[in-house]
């Protein structure tokens, strides 16, 4: 029996894209009586996936399981498609689960899904992280992924669901080489007379992930003796203790603050990230953006703020805003928020009252009507409370292991 390992209790969704592997992880959790809602994100890149999704749907009907059908709007769709598609679906999912009530997502990757992202991450030149592959399980704010099949082939869930009477479709793009996974897919059957198989690929992601594992908490000890962040989100890393630290643990601990000040999902491309580190070790003031932050020097400490132009326009208030800041929206109906800008900074005359500095206050959230400032509640203007960086601190230390 193909067995799903440990799973949280409770609903979970399932993305289901008709394909063998999804449909395979659907039955499995069906029959082993987990109560589940499903989804199928319709690409709309091929003319037969509308048809496809009805396919998925109509499983889900016999089996008497919740089913909905989440289409990509790509009309303003721009750059690379397959990363646009991967993007689009994993917000698509994000969306459909917080809307049912759903903690917890399942995706079908197999053992051969892992293999070929290892090999291809292999051909990019990536170190510990790429190659440790996907993590069986990721957490995002109040969002859980989980891949249990990670240790099981694609062939096995084949002869599951032939066994089960149950079809699948067979994506055409899966034998279409231009694409990178492809090629990979067919470089392993080459490979495999080497020893290189798939299995060992894993094997290889494995050992990485245990030496990831101990870079985290390196990572994190060396964050826990030189790194500090102030209500208003400004991250402070001590520079002489930073400059000690291992290379590897700087370019480490550089780039998760990026991100984390940041709420990127990356972290920036290695060759900016190096050109920065190097920066930051020079010893001399300097100011620089990079992957949406502003870094500079201030009394012996690397300063890392959010770029103001980088956070997202006005709009209505929300719970969350530019991924970092909680609010509480109840009485702020009529209001916007935005950061808060030099406009915003000028109007408010007690800002240096608040202890933050000019360059945290300026992507601060702060509430409009109509154009005026109502308030910025870290820069001591207005009354509007319910303002707080999401997790503080323990927040940004979080953020350092993966989860």
């Amino acid at each position: 029996m193909i067995s799903l390992g440990q799973l949280p209790e409770g609903t979970l969704g399932v993305a289901v894209s008709g394909g063998g592997d999804s449909v395979a992880l659907l039955v499995l959790l069906h029959r082993s009586g987990r109560k589940i809602k499903a989804a199928t994100v319709d690409h709309r890149l091929r003319p037969e996936s509308a048809s496809e999704a009805e396919g998925v749907a109509g499983l889900c009907a016999e089996l008497y399981i919740p089913h909905s059908t989440l289409v990509w709007d790509h009309a303003d769709r721009a750059g690379n498609l397959q990363n646009a598609a991967r993007d689009a679906r994993r917000n698509l999912l994000s969306g459909w689960a917080r809307a049912e009530g759903l903690g917890h997502i399942v995706l079908g990757h197999t053992l051969d899904d892992q293999a070929e992202t290892v090999l291809m991450r292999m051909a990019r030149g990536s170190g510990v992280d790429g190659l440790a592959g996907m993590a069986a399980e990721r957490c995002e704010n109040d969002l859980c992924w989980h891949r249990p099949l990670l240790a099981v082939r694609r062939a096995e869930l084949r002869t599951y669901l032939r066994e089960a009477g149950i079809g699948w479709v067979d994506d055409p793009s899966n034998e279409d080489t231009q694409y990178d996974r492809i090629k990979a897919r067919q470089a392993l059957e080459h490979l495999a007379p080497l020893g290189l198989t798939a299995e060992k690929l894993t094997e290889t992601a494995a050992h990485m992930r245990r030496a990831r594992a101990a870079l985290e908490e390196a990572t994190l000890a060396l964050a826990r003796s030189c790194a500090r962040v102030s209500a208003a989100g400004e991250l402070c890393l001590a520079s002489e203790i930073f400059a000690k630290a291992p290379e590897e643990l700087q370019l480490r601990l550089l780039a998760a603050s990026l991100r984390w000040v940041a709420s990127a999902d990356y972290r920036p491309r290695f060759a900016a990230l190096e050109s920065l580190l190097d920066t930051c070790l020079s010893g001399e003031n300097f100011g620089q953006t990079l992957h949406g932050c502003m870094i500079s020097w201030r009394k012996n400490e690397i300063v890392i703020n959010r770029e103001p132009s980088a956070t997202p326009k006005a709009a209505q208030v929300l719970t969350r805003w530019d991924g970092r800041w909680e609010i509480d929206p109840k009485g702020l109906e009529n209001l916007q928020i935005r950061a808060l800008g030099e406009d915003g900074v000028q109007c408010c005359p007690d800002w240096r009252d608040s202890g933050h500095s000019r360059r945290a206050l300026l992507a601060s959230p702060s509430f409009w009507r109509e154009g005026r400032l109502i308030a910025a509640p870290l820069a001591q203007f207005g009354q509007i409370r319910g303002v707080k960086l999401a997790g503080g601190e323990k927040g940004f230390y979080d953020a350092l292991i993966a989860h």
